[in-house]
């Protein structure tokens, strides 16, 4: 099968967090399914960045074959794009397309269109909503854009989670809508450190407001005074001044000392971070997925989640809780665990993404959507 993979971003650019190594991990295990996979993409790196990559022909990234187009502007505008678009969706079978509100979204909808091609769309969390969200109005004529350009019985809508199904559906009642959760890499070895009297927390992702943090610092705040040791890393990149804002709040709270910030992580440094935690929180108010949950999992980290993240199989597969996203919930999840076996809910943890979310088990249910959606059947529907 020819599968064209469309997104605004892709490997190696680390600017956009889950969605490159989810996406990034599916290319790479169909290929190992037998799947001839193309990208088509940008050279982004993030606002105002290029990767240092060729943007004239294809090139090879671990057996895909990868187009980067040029960027223009801050984002993903490529004028490259627009000119070999019509060739590569011609070539494929099935396209793949990443993200809602971005360049690339309308032009590829329009191709598939003329081209009689099938679409599996995969908006990555964008169709979901919380009470912070922004240019809603913008982005309700961007959808209207959408319908009225994609060939509905052609296209099918893949989501993670039921939640994100739900939303994304109520956005496109028309399109075909299936479940398959994102997969994750699988390291051989665990690296886990000594735990010491005092309790390691790590926030490791985007920060920005949708992810809860500042009612994290707030938790802490409430833990303050009790008498065992904590301390919480902080571990992101972000954009415009909110990185600042949270330095701030935790300069108000009065927790210097409690509190550290790392910037970004890559590599064998987010590996030793792994390592020096005894548990992960992740607060998002909106998660489609959640790769850091997975991936801290995979290393044998047990994890505090918000009820806005689609991951109440903390619970059930107990490596982890699934709590209210407030500062009274969080402090209260975080005092729990001090008193659970960590090391032994790491461990479940791990068993757990070992059965259910390999890249080999994810990248099968993805090829039986492709394939699927070529024949014309309904697939595994919500």
């Amino acid at each position: 099968m020819k599968i064209l993979h469309v997104s605004p971003s892709f490997y190696p650019t680390r600017a956009y967090g889950g969605t490159i190594r989810s996406s990034y991990g599916l290319c790479r295990g169909l290929t190992q399914l037998g799947c001839e996979v193309r990208v088509l993409t940008t050279d982004t790196d993030g606002i105002g960045r290029n990767l240092d990559v060729e943007n004239d022909r294809d090139v090879h990234v671990d057996g895909l074959q990868v187009r980067y187009c040029h960027k223009l502007f801050r984002n993903s505008v490529s004028a490259g794009l627009l000119r070999v678009m019509r060739e590569y969706v011609a070539w494929a079978d099935v396209v793949h397309l990443i993200a809602v509100y971005s360049f690339p979204t309308f032009p590829t909808l329009a191709y598939c269109r003329k081209l009689d091609k099938p679409l599996v769309w995969s908006p990555r969390g964008s169709l979901q909503r919380w009470d912070g969200s922004t240019r809603v109005a913008t982005k309700f004529l961007w959808e209207r854009v959408c319908q009225t350009l994609a060939l509905k019985d052609r296209v099918v809508l893949h989501t993670t989670s039921e939640e994100e199904a739900r939303q994304s559906q109520a956005r496109f009642r028309d399109v075909r809508t299936v479940i398959v959760h994102n997969g994750v890499e699988l390291p051989a070895h665990v690296r886990r450190t000594d735990p010491t009297a005092e309790l390691r927390i790590t926030y490791l992702g985007r920060l920005h407001p949708i992810k809860g943090i500042e009612n994290l610092l707030d938790a802490c705040k409430l833990m303050q005074g009790d008498p065992d040791p904590w301390h919480l890393t902080i571990a992101g990149g972000g954009e415009g001044d909110y990185p600042n804002v949270l330095k701030s709040k935790v300069e108000k709270l009065g927790l210097q000392g409690r509190v550290d910030f790392t910037g970004e992580v890559f590599g064998d440094a987010k590996e030793i971070l792994f390592a020096e935690s005894d548990v992960l929180v992740a607060p998002s108010y909106v998660e489609n997925f959640g790769m850091v949950i997975a991936e801290a999992l995979a290393q044998e980290v047990p994890v505090i989640a918000g009820r806005g993240t689609p991951w109440e199989g903390l619970q059930t597969n107990d490596c982890g809780l699934w709590v209210e996203n407030n500062a009274q919930s969080l402090a209260a999840a975080i005092r729990r665990m001090r008193a659970l076996p960590l090391r032994e809910m790491g461990r479940r943890g791990r068993c757990w993404i070992e059965r259910e979310f390999s890249w080999e088990a994810v990248s099968r249910q993805m090829l039986t959507v492709f394939q699927d959606c070529c024949c014309g059947r309904s697939a595994k529907s919500f």
